[in-house]
């Protein structure tokens, strides 16, 4: 039967690659491939236990034959004559794999990080999926309309019956020493029994559903607690795990060390560029930042409006019109000055730096709008294998956007660009130095702090908490913004380089339309399918 459902996706990925115009005919084998994906996506799916998924070490020992097995059938398809868009495929399959692999051997979130078994989410993720390490029957909260109707109420019941066996199965799980994880991830838990707590209704099964998932979710607060003073040990996972993780997962072609000194020299480059714009503009009135809801939307409209107008009349990315939409789904709301993170100061400056970061709403929707022909790149990737492509492109654009003339009438906004800058490669270093072993989590957090410029990181802690938190839960997440961003750079300069090498000229509009029809994957592998240059390829290894 899988079979049968897998040759039907092929035949409409192919379909959809004729009509798009492609003339690229999936290869001979490459149905195999997409069989093996469904067999494998199903099989990463655990089996329940008491109506919840099951982590338990005995489950996962039961299960390795099975992994085993389908990592054996990917080595025997053979993609090496394929075309490169379908050989591109074959190496997201094998990175998955890789990733459950780390996950079982090393990450092992369900025994190390309670944060894992946070079931509730009240926001949708502005990347493919969630950030860091989720279980696989989280509530959506985000996705229900209040007051519920009579079919979602039904839905919400069942999809809290979850939380019970698994509060209640983390206790038996979590058996690590990761003290920072652990301290942290209490705060995760215990804010699930506020969001519970907060969600009102008169029916009756649906109260009686909520009480016992607050109920279990105070019991594993109450005993995480407990267990706190006995944890000890560090929460990185070590240089050569966090090397291996990078080029044999997420196809980052960088080692530990090497991302060290890229961070650094973004660091280096961010403060110096920020002093320059400032000294170029020391005769100019300084932004002034919005001082109420009415100044801020209007700030917010013209930011938007701004944005839009420059990608399309300076024809930088064919603008769909889903895009807009997106965008202004999103424009954010006035917060006073005594509350603001460091992300709403820079927006209360001006809108249009987070807004360039807010392509990733643009690609959220051409996901939806538009799917990749592959059912292997249609949705997210696992274990945030998307990250450098999708927070390094992100991040890419917003420098990006500035060069090609974005605040050509703003000069002081060009400031913003080199503060955020500075502020993910100062997060990012912390980060690494944690996974490292040679900071704590709060160290890390000091550097992230103290190396962002104006002491905007300063006013906020909670974000300073999250950020690094999720970065030392979800290695190479932290330093992606800066990482992606380098690799999209390269490959932005190889493919235009190959265009000039041939007599032709380069359009930035066309760089990105092509970006984006190669999707949401590691850039790495979209540097190959856009170039064929197949160098930092070559160089993930096997994954062995």
């Amino acid at each position: 039967m899988r079979y049968v459902v897998a040759l039907a996706c092929l035949l409409s990925c192919l379909s959809v690659a004729a009509s798009s115009g492609s003339d690229v005919r999936a290869p001979e084998g490459h149905a195999k491939l997409v069989e093996l994906f469904l067999d494998w996506r199903a099989f990463e799916n655990p089996p329940l236990l008491d109506g919840a998924p099951d982590y338990t070490a005995a489950t996962f020992d039961k299960r390795q034959p099975e992994f085993e097995s389908l990592r054996k059938r990917l080595g025997a398809i053979n993609p090496i004559q394929w075309p490169i868009e379908y050989q591109v495929d074959w190496h997201l399959v094998r990175a998955e794999m890789n990733g459950y692999d780390f996950n079982r051997r090393v990450l092992r979130p369900w025994e190390r990080d309670p944060a894992f078994y946070k079931s509730v989410w009240t926001y949708k993720s502005d990347v493919p999926a969630h950030e860091g390490p989720t279980h696989h029957a989280v509530v959506e909260l985000w996705s229900y309309e209040f007051p519920l109707s009579a079919a979602e109420e039904k839905r919400l019941i069942a999809e809290l019956a979850v939380i019970p066996p698994l509060m209640e199965q983390a206790r038996r799980n979590l058996t690590g020493n990761a003290r920072d994880l652990w301290v942290t991830g209490i705060r995760d838990i215990r804010r699930q029994r506020a969001v519970l707590e907060g969600i009102e209704t008169e029916n009756r099964e649906l109260r009686k559903a909520l009480a016992a998932s607050i109920r279990a979710t105070q019991e594993l607060v109450d005993w995480l607690e407990a267990e706190a003073p006995k944890k000890t040990g560090p929460s990185g996972i070590g240089k050569d795990n966090y090397t291996w993780y990078m080029q044999h997962v997420h196809l980052v072609p960088l080692t530990w060390e090497d991302e060290v000194r890229l961070l650094k020299r973004e660091l280096d480059r961010a403060w110096a560029s920020l002093k320059l714009e400032e000294h170029r503009n020391r005769h100019l009135p300084p932004l002034k930042p919005a001082s109420s809801p009415e100044e801020y939307d209007a700030l917010a409209d013209r930011g938007a409006t701004q944005l839009m107008d420059f990608l399309r009349d300076e024809e930088i990315l064919t603008v769909e019109p889903y895009m807009e939409t997106a965008l202004r789904e999103r424009l954010g709301r006035f917060v006073p000055e005594e509350t603001r993170n460091f992300f709403w100061i820079v927006t209360h400056h001006d809108a249009r730096p987070l807004y360039s970061h807010f392509y990733h709403w643009f690609e959220l929707a051409r996901m939806e709008q538009t799917p990749h022909p592959s059912p292997i790149r249609q949705g997210a990737l696992l274990y945030n294998i998307f990250d450098s492509r999708n927070e390094g492109t992100a991040t890419g654009v917003e420098e990006m956007f500035m060069h090609a003339g974005l605040y050509d009438d703003t000069p002081r906004a060009r400031e913003l660009i080199w503060i955020m800058l500075a502020q993910r490669a100062a997060r990012g270093l912390g980060s690494l130095y944690a996974h490292a072993n040679e900071m704590t989590m709060e160290q890390a957090g000091a550097v992230h702090m103290e190396w962002t410029p104006r002491g905007w990181m300063k006013t906020e802690k909670e974000l300073l908490i999250f950020e690094q938190h999720l970065y030392l839960r979800q290695p190479g997440y932290g330093t992606s913004y800066i990482t992606g961003k380098y690799l999209l750079e390269r490959t932005l300069a190889d493919y235009a380089k190959q265009l000039e090498e041939g007599g032709e000229a380069f359009s930035l509009k066309d760089f990105f339309d092509y970006l984006n029809r190669v999707d949401s994957i590691p850039i790495a592998l979209g540097r190959w399918e856009m170039t064929g240059l197949d160098d930092e390829v070559r160089g993930l290894g096997t994954g062995k």
